[in-house]
This record gives C-alpha cells, sequence and structure tokens, in this order.
C-alpha cells in the first residue's frame, strides 16, 4: 500500500480530531489549566491535562507553510502551563518543517510508526476458539481499566516499566478521564470466563483507528491479542470502513503483531520536544 503526503493528511488529522475530541469531553468542570485546541498549519494542537499523553501536535505541514505566528502563540501556551510541548511530525510533511521547528530549540525525542490495512482484503481468520471477546458494559469499565493499566505497567511480561511511562495512578486516572469520551469502542477478551485482556477502537468516517490493546502477562502467548484485533477489523468492515491504521513504536512486538495480521508500514512520525 502506497502512502503519500494525502494519505498521511487523512490518518493524522483523524488523530488530531480523537486528540481534541478528548479535550472537549473532558473539559467541562476540570480546575485550571483548562483544556486547550488550537489550529494550525492544517493540524491541532491539543492540550488536556498535565503531562497527558494526548498533550500534542500532530497533523500540520502536510499540505500547508508552518504559521510561525499560531506556533508561538502554541508555545507560550504550553510554557504557561508548564508543559513541554511535544510535536508528532509526518515523515512525509515538507522537509523545511524539520529543520523550522530545530532551529527553535526542538529536540529530536523519538519515533513512531503509522501501519495501515486496506480492509477491502480478505485474511483468514485466526484459530482463536479459546478466547471470547466482547464489547464492554458500563459495570465492566474498572476491569477495563485494571487491565490496561497492569498490561501497560508490565510490557515485557517482567514488571519491567516503560521509560516514558506515567506513574500508575496517573495512568490510571488518565485511563478514567477517557473512559466518559464517545465515540470509542471498548473490548474485553475472556479465557474459560476470565477478562485477560483489553482493547479499543475510534472510527472516524470510514477510517477505523485501532488504539491500545493490553493482555495480562499471565495470559500471553495464547491468542488474546489476535482476537481483539480480529474482532475489531471484522466491526471495522460491518461499519462500512475502508482502512485500518494503528500506531506502534517502531520494532515492538505490537509491530510485529499486526504486521503477522496483514499491516503495512505506511509512514513514520518523528516526536519532536521543545523543554
Amino acid at each position: 500500500m502506497f502512502a503519500d503526503a494525502a494519505l498521511a493528511a487523512r490518518i493524522d488529522r483523524a488523530e488530531a480530531r480523537m486528540c481534541a475530541h478528548i479535550a472537549g469531553s473532558i473539559g467541562a468542570g476540570r480546575p485550571e489549566p483548562a483544556p486547550l485546541v488550537l489550529p494550525i498549519s492544517g493540524g491541532h494542537a491539543v492540550y488536556v491535562a498535565p503531562l497527558s499523553p494526548v498533550n500534542k501536535v500532530i497533523g500540520l505541514g502536510l499540505d500547508a507553510d508552518l504559521d510561525l505566528a499560531a506556533l508561538a502563540r502554541i508555545e507560550r501556551e504550553w510554557r504557561d502551563r508548564g508543559e513541554p510541548l511535544r510535536i508528532e511530525m509526518s515523515v512525509l510533511a515538507d522537509p523545511s518543517l524539520g529543520s523550522a521547528l530545530t532551529d527553535r530549540g526542538y529536540r529530536l525525542h523519538g519515533f513512531e510508526n503509522v501501519l495501515g490495512l486496506p480492509l477491502d482484503r480478505t485474511l483468514p481468520g485466526p484459530d482463536i476458539s479459546a478466547v471470547a471477546v466482547e464489547i464492554v458494559t458500563a459495570g465492566e469499565c474498572p476491569t477495563w481499566i485494571d487491565i490496561a493499566v497492569d498490561a501497560f505497567m508490565n510490557l515485557d511480561g517482567t514488571g519491567s516499566v516503560p521509560p516514558d511511562a506515567l506513574p500508575r495512578e496517573r495512568l490510571r486516572a488518565v485511563l478514567e478521564q477517557m473512559m466518559g469520551v464517545p465515540g470509542f469502542i471498548r473490548y474485553l477478551a475472556r479465557m474459560e470466563g476470565e477478562a485477560v485482556g483489553q482493547a479499543a477502537m475510534r472510527i472516524d468516517g470510514d477510517l477505523a483507528q485501532i488504539a491500545g490493546a493490553g493482555t495480562l502477562p499471565r495470559a500471553r502467548g495464547r491468542g488474546v491479542q489476535k482476537a481483539l484485533l480480529h474482532r475489531r477489523l471484522a466491526d471495522a468492515r460491518a461499519a462500512g470502513c475502508t482502512l485500518a491504521v494503528v500506531t506502534t513504536a517502531p520494532g515492538t512486538r505490537s509491530q510485529d503483531n499486526v504486521m503477522r495480521r496483514g499491516f503495512e508500514l505506511l509512514y513514520a512520525r518523528a516526536i519532536l520536544v521543545k523543554p
């Protein structure tokens, strides 16, 4: 599958809308500093709460020049909040964007990969008969959060914490805030009746955004992630989506898992941060 700047704009701006939707949904009643959404060069800058993983600028520079006045305002707003400004820049953006950002003091923090799967393809389903996947009910939200926190805090199953991980209670608070955001479809995976995995998906037009998923360490290697992905892809097709996308860290097990299911690398994003 070939990815150009137009496709990157379609995907990155869907993520920008998702982040803006989160900010708008949880903003009511929050103490200062208030959530903020500002447009810039075709993308959006979104601030939700201190240290939120949703705080970012994304979707800019793909079909518009960098608006330096808008960027200066965003930098002031983030500085007033004591928050480092994170820009997720597609490698398909105009090369001048990277130069302009480094000239302003932004530093390369890392990369992430965006992978896609056209949903008109028919792929063989995995053998997942031992795993039952269900859409989360209101009463199951605490279970979904518990599994998400435990899975993220044990990415490799050894109990080691990712270097950029939020503290456990802060991560729980972020997930609890996001549980009230409409538009997400959340799933639980069960083995022998026990909930052992969780996942989410959001639909933006004909684009299915495959969101984070996790499995409890003791249940890994038994097809839970395959079952969760298979169910989300089936639901996305049924909803009329034409493309599923997922974002992973480069060279990770998550990337390997989705590529085994037919996803292809579309493009990367450089993560630039201004302290």
